[in-house]
């Protein structure tokens, strides 16, 4: 499975692909220069259950890591993994 992120100014989003077809979407906005707020994450009713979900939102934090950003997740998925993922605390606001 590929991800691919896309990012402008003010949103951006992680898509995963799968052999070509779209797994699933992951969006987020800008809030400020140093943090952003997933607001969506949807998954191909395909590939539910595959880990495509929790695949995007350990993407955002990779990327939040490596640019020393912080993450609001208010999508209700990206939240309760979040909460229940104690590693991945560290960057959340």
């Amino acid at each position: 499975m590929e991800i691919i992120q896309h990012n402008t100014e003010k949103a951006g989003n992680f898509k995963a692909l799968s052999d070509g077809k779209t797994a699933g979407l992951m969006t987020y906005t800008w809030a400020g220069k140093d943090k952003f707020i997933i607001d969506h994450t949807e998954v191909n009713d395909e590939f539910k259950g595959t880990g495509v979900g929790k695949k995007l939102v350990m993407e955002a934090v990779a990327f939040a890591r490596k640019n020393h950003l912080k993450i609001l997740p208010l999508c209700p998925f990206a939240k309760s993994f979040f909460d229940k993922t104690p590693e991945i605390q560290d960057i959340q606001f």
